[in-house]
């Protein structure tokens, strides 16, 4: 009898990898320091949540996994995961899927609700951006069921690009030179709008581009 040998690559740790360890563990701590910000909450009372408080729920499961989605995400492009198991990168792209839904959903929960509370700028932007995020994920989950990978990268991409503008905005808003222009009411709702399009625009120039002058 023939003896066989498992053809699974084995990983072999590289400078590549140490590169990209790093920039996850930045992305770890972008992440952390932004969700820290959010601790206050965490004590469920009507004076932490203000008007937070009768939709707490949403708002805990919006804030905890969205970072979750962040951390997946980011997980999804490593190249040499993909190439090392295939089941390992199902596994991670269907936890990035479900902590999107979770915190889309509830974000739009959010939008429809406490919002309006800030003003209608502010609730519509929040309202747009959510429903981008979903169709996003949603394209690019579909584009996997479907087989069609190069398409499923894309959409991945794209929506992960979305899931990173609450952090963008959130993190452009805490510099002083955005907080001088005006109050929190009166810029956050273009903020929202620029931290997912213009990361967009971006990379489908940056797409287009390759494709053009290659």
């Amino acid at each position: 009898m023939e003896s066989t040998t498992s053809t699974k690559p084995k990983f072999k740790f590289n400078l590549t990898d140490g590169l990209a360890i790093l920039i996850w563990a930045i992305v770890i701590f972008i992440t952390w320091t932004f969700m820290h910000a959010a601790d206050h909450y965490l004590e469920l009372t009507p004076e932490a949540l203000g008007k937070y408080y009768t939709v707490k729920c949403f708002l805990i499961a919006h804030i905890t996994t969205g970072g979750g989605s962040i951390i997946f995400g980011f997980l999804q492009f490593n190249k040499r995961l993909r190439g090392y198991s295939w089941k390992l990168h199902r596994i991670i792209g269907f936890l990035y899927l479900l902590a999107v839904l979770v915190s889309s959903f509830s974000a739009v929960a959010l939008a429809f609700t406490s919002a309006y509370k800030v003003n209608l700028p502010y609730a519509f932007s929040l309202q747009v951006w959510a429903s981008v995020w979903i169709s996003a994920t949603f394209l690019a989950y579909y584009a996997a069921l479907k087989k069609r990978f190069s398409l499923h990268k894309e959409w991945m991409i794209r929506s992960y690009l979305v899931t990173l503008a609450f952090v963008i905005s959130g993190l452009v808003l805490k510099t002083p030179y955005v907080q001088s222009l005006g109050s929190f009411e009166d810029i956050s709702p273009s903020l929202f709008w620029m931290g997912w399009s213009v990361p967009l625009f971006l990379y489908e120039v940056g797409r287009t581009s390759k494709m053009i002058f290659k």
